[in-house]
């Protein structure tokens, strides 16, 4: 959801809350339905505590997957350029393992990122990281030099692979439906007490900013817990494959400084031509 949907979505439940302690302060009796207000602001404060405590708690564990995302693909597109150096001392397999390793990117940057956005990743794996594993394993160290960069290729390996699980992640939602459930129910405990302390012996503008203030909080943790929930695709904030583009350029600035000619077997999206 973008910025412009979030608007609307919280003036619109902003304005049906608003509109519900208006109508009910008509007929409520001066003074509110409470006939000891201090009991009520009480218990109103025990129960506002306790959910903006558990809403709190949910956001900073959104937050830290979010986080833990966006570090994912961070350090994915690190280790991708990282792997690229250490193929061309391979020499058996240098230039087929750079063309892999440009595809695997662009497929990140492409499909792959598509589809973490649509939510429809699931257990999809990279094809291209199918691909250096075939190349790589027809590799037979002959000297040295080429042990040592087939020990750090494969470590390498297994990097990426932990970042690109770390990266995909939260794809799918990381909060669970009873949780929603829990937050929606008790957010319609909060509107329904409030609704009574509607009071005919208050303004139209005090009722309503006291019903509007707490449903505009509410709602815009709500949203922000549903922006966390899903952090790829377009918009304000959503994790976007930068990292992995500027390692595409990366890569291109590195081959004509050294003079290395990258054939990639795939086309601009990482597609098999």
């Amino acid at each position: 959801m973008n910025i412009l949907g979030a608007l609307v979505v919280t003036i619109a439940v902003t304005s049906i809350a608003v509109t519900s302690m208006l109508v009910v302060r008509r007929r409520a009796p001066e003074g509110s339905y409470f006939t000891d207000g201090d009991r009520a602001s009480g218990v109103f404060g025990v129960l506002a505590t306790g959910f903006s405590v558990l809403l709190g708690f949910i956001i900073f564990l959104a937050f830290s997957s979010y986080d833990a995302s966006r570090a994912g693909a961070e350090a994915e597109a690190t280790i991708v350029a990282q792997q690229v150096q250490t193929a061309q001392f391979l020499t058996q397999a240098d230039e087929e393992l750079t063309g892999d390793l440009t595809c695997y990117a662009r497929y990140v940057a492409g499909p792959e990122w598509d589809a973490l956005a649509a939510g429809t990743l699931g257990d999809q794996i990279n094809p291209w990281g199918v691909e250096m594993f075939r190349t790589i394993a027809r590799v037979d160290p002959a000297t040295a030099t080429e042990q040592s960069a087939y020990d750090r290729w494969m470590d390498q390996t297994a990097d990426r692979e932990q970042a690109r699980i770390a990266r995909i992640h939260g794809a799918e939602g990381i909060i669970p439906l009873p949780l929603w459930l829990t937050l929606f129910v008790i957010s319609a405990v909060v509107f329904v007490y409030l609704l009574f302390f509607a009071d005919p012996a208050e303004g139209r503008v005090t009722q309503g900013v006291l019903m509007g203030s707490v449903t505009v909080v509410i709602s815009l943790l709500l949203l922000l817990l549903v922006f966390f929930n899903h952090p790829h695709g377009d918009g304000v904030g959503r994790l976007q494959p930068t990292a992995m583009e500027r390692t595409l350029r990366l890569i291109d600035s590195q081959a004509d400084a050294v003079g290395l000619d990258v054939t990639a077997p795939c086309d601009g999206d990482g597609n098999t031509h």
